[in-house]
């Protein structure tokens, strides 16, 4: 199986709570390499860009808001099918419902306040990562 790379977010609630060094380890644990990372804070355009296939959607002004709010952490994950690894590690949208040991069930707060976005496709993954990174940003 080839190497593939996924974008990774870490959101506002879990920044808040210093909770990057706890997401990284789970993330190696996992078998996925941090090939690239850097704490921002999002724009409202670059918030609403990234979250364009939402905008119909009656939750997107409250993500928009949530994503700007505060820092976070983009990632660029690399591993053999690194796109669902990584989504199995993140753990179920909402918390109750996330395995134990992912994530999402050791650390996020609510549905709304989940700790991490990871892509949801390969092509997906190529799209938010050019949204995030330059090429010369990606150092595996």
């Amino acid at each position: 199986m080839a190497i593939e790379r996924t974008l990774s977010i870490i959101k506002p609630d879990a920044t808040a709570r210093n909770l990057t060094g706890a997401v990284n380890a789970l993330i190696e644990k996992a078998g996925l390499r941090i090939v690239a990372q850097k704490r921002v804070r999002w724009t409202q355009a670059q918030a609403e860009t990234f979250y364009a296939v939402h905008k119909a959607r009656p939750f997107y002004a409250d993500l928009v808001r949530f994503m700007t709010s505060g820092p976070i952490v983009v990632q660029v994950l690399e591993a053999e099918n690194a796109v669902k690894r990584y989504r199995d590690v993140m753990g179920a949208t909402d918390p109750a419902k996330a395995e134990t040991g992912t994530i999402r069930k050791e650390l996020a707060e609510s549905i709304e306040r989940n700790s991490v976005h990871g892509s949801d496709s390969a092509e997906n993954a190529q799209v938010e990562i050019g949204l995030n990174f330059r090429h010369d940003e990606i150092v595996g």
